[in-house]
């Protein structure tokens, strides 16, 4: 009896039987049969239920539906040797992976697991392909991609990578690249690129990654990487192989990565694809720049081996997504370095690209992140001629419109650079002040109930800084922020009162 369904499964291979299938709803009667634990009925069924729903996204999304995607990881789970009805599953998941529907369901499974051990296991490289395919889409979502960082995805890929790096053939070059791009895949995260739950949940798989770096530096060719692959392939494995390294490790593997040489190894790849203009390799290439940066030691030795200055080649770049991260590194090497703040601050071309990406009004991101470089060269530089610097490229309007950005944190980094830049030199700042009516939108801030305690404690402080000079106190005093100032001595906040206080104490010249 059980060969009978089997011999009329087979009829829906045909393409002439397909259409027939769909119009019997034969897929709900062959659901069930997923249940099975004969593994000749489970060949089959799979193999005519994926036949049936292939290229046909209203059948696909009816078998989400129905719950087929527990039916196919409990196969991948019970059956994970049996090579036939693993390829018949992983065929399956390949086919319903690119729905989000099927990713939500499969986020609350555990076939991460699954696939990461059908990875390990993979002989030949048409699995490999099947299961990278499958992979590749889980990527993309971020509950996923988390689940197989956790797995251990990261050290099959380096396994691979590593066997496979020395080999010319076409196929190993396939998987070269499959291997690269889904490693690029994790660093740069789903559809919202979020990273930081994968960066909380592993700090200690990049062990293996660090030793295959450590082979390339430590080989007799320098160039061993580029000379062994194909120039893409090299590319793209290097970049994604560092990337992901800083997207798991701990300070210890960056630190140990840069004593390696990766700085210089990343900004040659950097400059060789400014002109060809790969988004790609600059756009992973810089992410893995950025997150170097984060250890204080790093940052040190980066600045002295000129890393600031060689990265603004890229200043010229017209992609968003490399103007984003281009900001986020340079941002990432000032952050509490006074060295890196006074190079930076004194770049005409720099501050002017700076500016003119503060108006990128089509590019939010873009925008932000450039306004939060422009603060952070403020807050950490000690120079005057920064300060005047940042003036002539009429960058401290923009600054003062920050103070009143949606988020809190850029409202802070705005109010405190202001501080300290008003600190260093009033005199140069004056005039912009007056024109950006600064002073009129710290009052706002000090009136709104909405503002946040501690914007409400950076704008005093500014103001402290902005008494010092005559005509900015005349407009303190005119706009009568005195009684703002008297009202917010009862605020909530203890913090808050404390500085409401002493801000009304140098108004009045008491201190």
């Amino acid at each position: 009896m059980a060969k009978k369904p089997h011999k009329s499964l087979s009829f829906t291979y045909t393409e002439e039987m397909k259409q027939p299938c769909i119009e019997a709803d034969l897929v709900p009667t062959l659901i069930p049969l997923l249940e099975s634990t004969d593994q000749e009925m489970l060949l089959h069924a799979g193999r005519a239920i994926g036949r049936i729903c292939y290229d046909n996204r209203n059948l696909q999304e009816e078998l989400v539906k129905v719950g087929v995607i527990t039916s196919l990881v409990r196969i991948l789970t019970d059956y994970a040797e049996s090579e036939p009805l693993v390829h018949v599953d992983l065929l399956a998941l390949c086919n319903l992976a690119e729905l989000d529907t099927a990713k939500e369901a499969l986020s609350k499974t555990k076939v991460a697991e699954q696939l990461v051990k059908q990875l390990r296991r993979a002989e030949n490289h048409e699995r490999l392909e099947i299961v990278f395919e499958v992979l590749q889409a889980l990527a993309e979502n971020d509950a996923l991609k988390v689940q197989l960082v956790e797995a251990g995805v990261q050290e099959v890929l380096s396994e691979i990578l590593l066997r496979l790096q020395g080999s010319s053939q076409a196929e190993d070059t396939c998987i070269l690249k499959a291997a690269s791009d889904l490693i690029v895949s994790l660093l740069l995260g789903g559809k919202n690129g979020n990273t930081d739950s994968c960066k909380k949940k592993k700090q200690n798989n990049a062990k293996p990654t660090v030793s295959i770096v450590s082979r390339h530096k430590y080989s007799q060719d320098k160039d061993s990487l580029n000379s062994r692959c194909p120039r893409f392939i090299s590319v793209m494995v290097f970049i994604s192989l560092t990337c992901l390294v800083f997207c798991l490790s701990s300070d210890g593997n960056c630190v140990r990565m840069v004593q390696l040489g990766v700085i210089h190894q990343l900004l040659d790849l950097l400059e060789k694809h400014v002109e060809s203009g790969d988004v790609s390799v600059q756009h992973a290439a810089l992410s893995a720049l950025r997150n170097l940066a984060i250890p204080v030691v790093n940052k040190v030795q980066m600045l002295e081996e000129g890393v600031a200055e060689r990265i603004q080649a890229l200043l010229r770049s017209e992609m968003p997504p490399v103007q984003f991260k281009l900001l986020g590194t340079l941002r990432m090497l000032t952050d509490g370095q006074a060295d890196a703040a006074e190079i930076l601050g004194q770049d005409p071309m720099l501050l002017n690209r700076l500016v003119q990406w503060c108006n990128a009004n089509d590019h939010t991101g873009v925008c932000g992140e450039a306004n939060r470089l422009l603060a952070s060269i403020l807050r950490h530089n000690r120079s005057q001629e920064v300060v005047k610097a940042i003036q002539e490229a009429q960058g401290v309007k923009h600054l003062v419109s920050m103070t009143t950005s949606e988020h809190a944190a850029m409202q802070n980094e705005a109010l405190n650079a202001l501080a300290i830049a008003s600190a260093i030199d009033l005199e140069t700042l004056e005039e912009s002040f007056k024109e950006s009516q600064l002073v009129q939108s710290l009052h706002k801030l000090l009136q709104d109930d909405n503002t946040s305690p501690e914007v409400k404690y950076n704008s005093m402080g500014l103001l402290c800084s902005l008494l010092n000079s005559g005509d900015l106190r005349q407009e303190i005093e005119e706009d009568k922020i005195k009684e703002t100032l008297e009202q917010l001595c009862s605020h909530s906040n203890a913090n808050v009162v404390k500085e409401a206080v002493t801000t009304l104490q140098v108004l009045k010249g008491e201190t």
